[in-house]
């Protein structure tokens, strides 16, 4: 018993007893720890792999459902290339020198990417709201920009796939032609009209509480501006006052440079215009952005 009372300490004794030349902090003392002191960043820069996560997660999540989300508004919107090609472009009737149906095509295309975007992005975050499951965007280490970065891509590619789907759908119609005449307009413009509708769903998703509040966004704001675009009609048949009005709708511009590429020309007027057109959508887009980071910054109507 004698010699039991003076063993050494074992290893798994306190830090702060001795164990073999010195305490624990003694023997650890100018070693690196061996984790970071609170408050330190772990993952400096971008964090790649949470964004790369979040984006497929977002992407796997409308192509799960790809029957209503990519391939439902293709049917629709050549629904509406039927309808009107059928009701006021028969007798060879021609906008802007070409085929009607060529002249609404690309209006069509790019509506339909817009509204797409928009709905990708407006769903994301309400739907966590709302099921109570956001707290699995805002527990991962990501930063506001990286959770914008991630479904605003995701919005994006949605919105892209629907485009490519609905000019397959429309080639195939008769008196359709997509050859592109300014292919770097189609792209640019393709992308803008994207980004934005894709951010303007995330800054609606943000203020919505409730599935009513994104319906009355898509119903009484996205919708008017999609119709009222120049989709079916060149600005110049309107009367001073709603050119001036159609002017200050983004979405003309989004919808009318997009067909310049197509068709080479446009009521924005002559390539000059269109560069500057180009050129102001990607201000408008940095705008939005700055809001919904700004919002998401600030954590309101989120981490309440």
């Amino acid at each position: 018993m004698a010699d039991q009372a003076h063993e050494p300490a074992s290893p798994s004794a306190h830090p702060d007893q001795t164990v073999g030349n010195g305490t624990f902090m003694e023997r650890n003392a100018g070693k690196p720890d061996r984790f970071p002191a609170q408050g330190v960043p772990v993952i400096t820069g971008i964090n790649r792999i949470g964004l790369w996560s979040l984006y497929i997660k977002e992407v796997r999540r409308f192509l799960k459902v790809q029957t209503q989300t990519v391939w439902a508004p293709a049917v629709t919107t050549l629904l509406f290339l039927v309808i009107f090609t059928v009701a006021l472009g028969r007798g060879g009737r021609e906008v802007l020198g070409v085929q009607f149906a060529s002249f609404v095509a690309p209006g069509l295309i790019a509506m339909a990417m817009m509204q797409n975007g928009f709905a990708n992005s407006s769903f994301s975050l309400l739907s966590g709201k709302i099921q109570g499951t956001i707290i699995d965007l805002l527990m991962p280490p990501l930063s506001e920009g990286e959770l914008m970065a991630g479904i605003v891509a995701a919005a994006m590619t949605r919105a892209v796939l629907v485009g490519c789907t609905v000019a397959i759908a429309m080639s195939l119609y008769p008196g359709v032609s997509l050859a592109m005449a300014e292919p770097w307009a189609v792209l640019w413009f393709a992308l803008m009209g994207a980004a934005m509708l894709s951010l303007l769903g995330l800054v609606a998703s943000i203020w919505a509480e409730k599935f009513d509040h994104n319906a009355a966004v898509t119903n009484f704001v996205i919708a008017p501006l999609s119709m009222l675009s120049g989709t079916f009609y060149v600005i110049d048949n309107l009367g001073g006052v709603f050119q001036m009005i159609s002017r200050l709708n983004p979405f003309f511009y989004v919808i009318s440079g997009f067909r310049y590429g197509f068709l080479g020309r446009s009521d924005i007027g002559d390539s000059n215009a269109v560069m500057i057109a180009a050129a102001g959508l990607l201000g408008f887009n940095l705008l939005l952005a700055a809001i919904a980071y700004r919002l998401l910054k600030s954590g309101w109507k989120i981490r309440s």
